[in-house]
Parts: C-alpha cells; sequence; structure tokens
C-alpha cells in the first residue's frame, strides 16, 4: 500500500488522480494521464516534475497523483479486499528481541517486538494475496508470515533465530508452540557462512567509515561482536544463548566507544579464528531439516483452512 508521506523515487511511473496545468502552455493533463517523476521536491509537502507520454511536464502535489503500480492494485480491487481483514489478528507468536532480549538494555532502550502472523487459507489462495511481513514502526513491531519466517530460518538469518531462542515471549499459540519445540531443525553448519560472512563483510565497511570520515557506529560493532560471539555458541553448543550477559561490560564498553578500535579488531579477528575452529568441530547438520519444516508448515496452512 502507497504512503504519501514518502518521496516517491525518480523515473516511477504515476498517474493522475487531478487536472494539472501543463508547464509553459495553456491547457491541462486530465485525469487518468500516465507519466514518470522527472522532478523530486525537496520533501514531502513540496511538488513534484511529472513528464508525461507526449512530451510535456507538469508540476504536481503528491495528493494529485498515485504510482502506476498502486492504482492499477486499487482499480483491480484487490487492495481494497485485503483492507477487510485486520491482518494482524492472526498473529500466532509474539516476542522481544533486541537489547532486552541480549541483555544488554538501559533506561533508553526500546522494546522491539517481532514474531510471526499465520492468516486464514481463503486470503492466502486469494488474487490479493498476504504481505510477507507486516510492520508497525511506531510501536517497533515486524511479523513475518509464517512461510516467509521458516524460509529465513533456514537460511540462518540470525534475526529470525533470534526469534526462536529469545527468552522473552509474549504471546504463542499451539501451532507457535509446536514450531518453538522443533526449532532445533534449523540450526546447521549454515550458520557460520551467514554470521561469519555478514560479519566479515560489516566491519570492512566499518573500516571504510573510518578511513572516509574519522567515526564509526559503535553500536554496529557491538553488535557484530555479539554475532560472533553468538554464532560460536550455535555450533559448540547446539543451542542460541540469546543473552550475552557474560560478555555485557566488553559489548557495553564499545558500544560507548570506550574500547580502542585496534582492540575491537582484534578481539574480531580472535572470534573469527575461534570461529573456525568451532565449524570445524561442531555436531551439527550440514543443512537444516527442510523436510521438517515443509511438512509443519503445510499441516499449519491446512489449519487455516475454515470450512464454509
Amino acid at each position: 500500500m502507497s504512503n504519501i508521506n514518502l518521496i516517491v523515487p525518480f523515473g516511477t511511473q504515476v498517474v493522475l488522480l487531478n487536472d494539472v496545468k501543463v508547464l509553459h502552455e495553456n491547457r491541462f493533463q486530465p485525469t487518468g494521464a500516465v507519466g514518470a517523476i522527472s522532478g523530486l521536491p525537496i520533501d514531502a509537502s513540496h511538488a513534484y516534475k511529472i513528464k508525461f507520454l507526449d512530451g510535456s511536464e507538469a508540476m504536481a502535489s503528491r495528493k494529485d497523483f498515485s504510482i502506476k503500480k498502486h492504482f492499477q492494485n486499487e482499480q483491480s480491487g484487490l487492495i481494497s479486499q485485503l483492507e477487510n481483514y485486520e491482518l494482524y489478528d492472526f498473529v500466532i507468536y509474539r516476542c522481544v528481541v533486541g537489547s532486552r532480549a541480549f541483555g544488554l538494555d538501559d533506561a533508553n532502550s526500546d522494546t522491539d517486538l517481532r514474531g510471526i502472523y499465520l492468516p486464514p487459507a481463503e486470503i492466502h489462495w486469494s488474487m490479493f494475496g498476504v504481505p510477507e511481513q507486516l510492520e508497525n514502526k511506531e510501536t517497533e513491531e515486524c511479523y513475518w508470515e509464517l512461510g516467509k519466517f521458516l524460509i529465513l530460518a533456514l537460511k540462518a538469518n540470525p534475526n529470525i533465530l533470534e526469534c526462536l531462542y529469545t527468552p522473552l515471549v509474549e504471546y504463542k499459540n499451539e501451532i507457535a508452540e509446536e514450531l518453538l519445540s522443533m526449532r532445533s531443525i534449523f540450526l546447521s553448519k549454515l550458520v557460520y557462512q551467514t554470521y561469519n560472512g555478514y560479519v566479515m563483510s560489516q566491519f570492512k565497511k566499518l573500516e571504510q567509515d573510518l578511513r572516509a570520515s574519522g567515526a564509526i557506529k559503535w553500536k554496529h560493532a557491538m553488535h557484530l561482536i555479539r554475532l560472533l560471539l553468538q554464532g560460536i555458541g550455535i555450533l559448540r553448543e547446539s543451542d542460541l544463548i540469546v543473552r550475552v550477559e557474560a560478555n555485557r561490560l566488553t559489548l557495553l564498553s564499545i558500544k560507548r566507544g570506550e574500547t580502542d578500535w585496534r582492540e575491537v579488531n582484534e578481539l574480531r579477528l580472535n572470534l573469527h579464528k575461534e570461529f573456525e575452529r568451532a565449524f570445524a568441530e561442531t555436531s551439527l547438520p550440514e543443512r537444516p531439516n527442510y523436510e521438517k519444516a515443509n511438512e509443519f508448515l503445510i499441516k499449519a496452512r491446512k489449519s487455516m483452512v475454515y470450512n464454509a
């Protein structure tokens, strides 16, 4: 669905919702005319320049046009049909992640809520389908559709695994309870590639920032060290310990910028070596259990088929 407060990118195709005057000509482009954004406003409250198929241009405010893709969906009834459902009513799992789950929170920490929603089959099977995730930035909430959640879990996505293993669970129904009971099927040697590879790429970016501006995002650096610690723990213990209280002082010192960058980088390099040893010695399987995850998804979706 469109968000009128976001700046529409250059080149986006749009449809006029109102007549607008053509620049330098004594005529109007009519409602329904199609064009492309050719000039951006300084913010969401100012006018865009739109170039039309006949080569003419006009200035239009955001309320005067709709993004073509959104317009077509609205005209077909797909979006309006989906709006008939309150998808948040189908949340089956809600948990707290982030600093509060890690044991790294302070008085200023937000409460980040994540989880899973499982919509009725009649919505899923329909032409308008369902979004892969529901997100409310005001309340710091995000819920993945169950199938999308499982795919990410099978890829050892750190954010998703954190959802499965956080000790701070606010709500779970029977389906979510079953998923939590089998969460170990998502732990495999893929954790090494996912965690280790991400940290390496992000540290390169931090080093580039340091060279370019002399400053880095210390909170990000802290979370990268945390990911290495947790990844090593997964390979060694076949379990994800979300709370990192044993390393709280070290991690918070990095977050506050109290630890010298060279020391942080040395710690990171040592942890990479430790990660490699853990990978060589782990008893985790080569791959997650795709078959069991798929079996669970089919069962869960069947449970959402309602008899007329």
